[in-house]
């Protein structure tokens, strides 16, 4: 016997339960209704357009699995959106999946080695002739029309829109941005290349992180295909790879990596890198490359100021049609003061709640749901905070972390820095270790266990540990 909407709707909960969190389930997920289902189509009721696009933006995949797996390979899925009060009322906005309004952002068709009648995954060339289609790997919400201009990054964007108009043409090229975790980098290094592929849609572009650049190099490596791999980099006209610092301590790919810069930059290639240091305080990285790095127009991505804070949240209500009050937005503003990741963090936390208890959004609604969270923000936790906090706390220049000194009570400040680092990053031990003087991995999971063992044996190292958790904003 066939089953119902409301069969079909509980099997993929059950689903998606076991794939996320119980908070994100209870929040995304508890307030959608199953409508109906016609043939292979099942409709979901979602409480507002909000909703719909933060569901499509954040958990499609798992959505499309959850419900292929119970109805079948050739589910569909359609949103019924209750429409806001100031819309046309009546009737609800329906959206056929997946929903994706973007512009066709396809790379066409390149040669490519490739055995017949195998499916190009990884982004480097195996034997046999055949064109293959690159994914740009580019999220058109990413795009300049959604990103905010303020005095934080006004020159980033400048140039950014400069690269568009002639990519591999200009005096930014490369191109290297950096800033603090959640400024904006891979945004506006993604919005260059949507500004490309518009202008120029003959151009392949790739947008790549460096960790998952990586990874392919390994794999390249272990499968004797280093020499594919490098072909297969050196045909793109537009390369951005996030988070450059990721290559720290990994020698091979800095090599291939090193010649695939080369020959781009040699070819009139545009090079798009994001980081979050200028390259003069990058470690762990061969000079050479860091030269390399230093011939790019190098613009910073600062923490966003009060006005520019003001337009990021009325532009996000705004896109996500939700009407948000003058207090509400300027309370937001005025008190999340960190990162753009934070403060659309709190904004979609904010309106997540709102919708889950019907409240409407009022100043107090918002200071009793955000309050503990804007009083307890914690800082950015990474390896240069880590190695400044543990250098306060026992009164010692910080470079001494980096020196060959073999001095007790430094090496035990080394060790400690190197076990938060770990515990408290997800940084590689590779890159923790070239950031602390060009220690290897070894030693990284050395200190690591010995801080470990020493919490457990020693009560005042007990002590140490804990008062410099606290001044982290961390907890045992």
């Amino acid at each position: 016997m066939r089953k119902n909407h409301e069969e079909i709707w509980s099997g993929c909960l059950r689903l998606i339960k076991d794939n996320i969190p119980e908070t994100l389930y209870s929040i995304w997920f508890e307030p959608i209704e199953p409508m109906n289902l016609t043939g292979d189509i099942l409709t979901i009721r979602v409480p507002s357009t909000f909703f719909y696009e933060y569901i499509e933006a954040n958990f499609i995949d798992l959505l499309s699995m959850s419900i292929r797996k119970v109805l079948g390979t050739e589910a569909k899925l359609e949103y019924s959106i209750v429409v806001e009060k100031n819309n046309t009322k009546g009737k609800d906005l329906t959206v056929k999946y997946p929903g994706n309004t973007g512009k066709n952002l396809s790379n066409n068709p390149i040669p490519a080695r490739i055995k017949a009648g195998e499916e190009f995954k990884s982004p480097f060339i195996i034997p046999g002739l055949k064109k293959v289609s690159i994914d740009p790997r580019l999220n058109f919400n990413y795009n300049f029309d959604n990103f905010i201009e303020g005095k934080c990054n006004e020159i980033a964007i400048a140039a950014g829109k400069e690269v568009v108009e002639r990519p591999g043409k200009t005096s930014f090229n490369p191109f290297f941005l950096y800033g603090g975790p959640g400024m904006g980098k891979t945004h506006l290094a993604q919005a260059i290349g949507i500004g490309v592929k518009e202008k120029y849609p003959e151009k392949t572009v790739l947008y790549i992180s460096a960790n998952l650049f990586e990874n392919q190099f390994t794999r390249a490596s272990l499968n004797n295909n280093r020499n594919d791999f490098m072909h297969f980099y050196q045909m793109i006209d537009v390369l951005i790879i996030d988070d450059v610092h990721e290559f720290a301590g990994k020698k091979g790919t800095q090599d291939s990596f090193f010649h695939i810069f080369n020959h781009l930059h040699q070819n009139g290639k545009q090079i798009i890198m994001t980081c979050d240091r200028p390259p003069a305080e990058l470690e762990g990285l061969n000079s050479r490359l860091i030269s390399r790095f230093k011939w790019a127009l190098t613009a910073q991505i600062d923490k966003p100021d009060y006005e520019t804070r003001v337009k990021i949240l009325q532009k996000k209500a705004y896109n996500d049609g939700i009407n948000l009050p003058d207090d509400v937005r300027n309370y937001l503003a005025k008190n999340i003061t960190g990162s753009v990741r934070e403060l659309e963090g709190a904004f979609i936390s904010l309106i997540a709640r709102s919708t889950l208890i019907k409240k409407e959004l009022t100043l107090e609604t918002a200071v009793s749901m955000v309050d503990n969270l804007v009083k307890k923000t914690k800082k950015d936790i990474n390896i240069a905070s880590i190695q400044e906090t543990v250098c306060e706390y026992f009164d010692m220049d910080k470079n001494l972390l980096k020196a060959k000194n073999r001095k007790r009570e430094i090496v035990q400040a080394r060790q400690i820095s190197m076990f938060f680092c770990k515990k408290y990053t997800k940084f590689s031990l590779a890159t923790i270790g070239a950031e602390t003087g060009g220690k290897n991995h070894a030693t990284v999971l050395h200190s690591y266990k010995t801080v470990l063992n020493l919490a457990e044996t020693d009560k005042t190292f007990k002590m140490y540990i804990n008062d410099i958790e606290k001044k982290l904003g961390v907890e045992l």
